[in-house]
């Protein structure tokens, strides 16, 4: 039998239901689900070094088990000393079986491992989608401390098929993202 991630499983299983109980649908296709997850790392720092950017992709592979792509400028930036099509940033698109792996490392080894955490902010973009800011990329266990030449940050977008912020809160938080104040409707 084909290897299925827990957290698919666990949305078809049990997310779904508990979705269409909680805002009514009548059918299993009305329920939000997670499209992609995009995870960016900006590297102002790369206009200077160039090896910055090669350092960053290897990592950002390394984390999600898929090859990280470089983002280049689009124009030129004289007060920056940037010059268009420079690389300035590495990123990831990660769609369904490695997009619900990586939400699960997410959730349940890497968001355990940050100092004085106390939950992530509910700030939604109107339309159900979500972006996580991460100070530093040694909380995956995918990274060697001892081999971290510099501390980079990155951002975690999750695309949803809500259509309100409501329905992709619920969504996110059925998968157990640790929202600040989760609050359960139905418990």
């Amino acid at each position: 039998m084909a290897y299925v991630p827990t957290l698919k499983t666990q949305y078809k299983e049990q997310i779904i239901p508990a979705l269409m109980k909680e805002f009514g649908y009548t059918s299993v296709m009305q329920c939000p689900k997670l499209e992609k997850i995009v995870i960016n790392q900006g590297m102002g720092q790369a206009v200077a070094d160039k090896k910055l950017i090669d350092v960053a992709q290897a990592e950002l592979t390394q984390i999600t088990g898929q090859k990280a792509v470089q983002t280049k400028s689009r124009k030129d930036i004289s007060n920056f000393k940037l010059r268009k099509g420079m690389p300035i940033g590495v990123r990831v698109t990660l769609r369904a079986d490695r997009m619900y792996e990586f939400l699960e490392r997410l959730i349940a080894v890497a968001m355990p491992r940050v100092r004085d955490f106390k939950g992530i902010n509910e700030k939604f973009d109107g339309r159900g989608n979500y972006t996580l800011g991460i100070t530093e990329q040694i909380i995956f266990p995918e990274i060697d401390i001892d081999k971290i030449t510099k501390i980079f940050g990155m951002e975690i977008t999750f695309v949803t098929t809500a259509n309100t912020d409501e329905e992709g809160y619920a969504l996110l938080r059925e998968f157990g993202l640790p929202f600040k104040n989760a609050k359960k409707n139905n418990q």
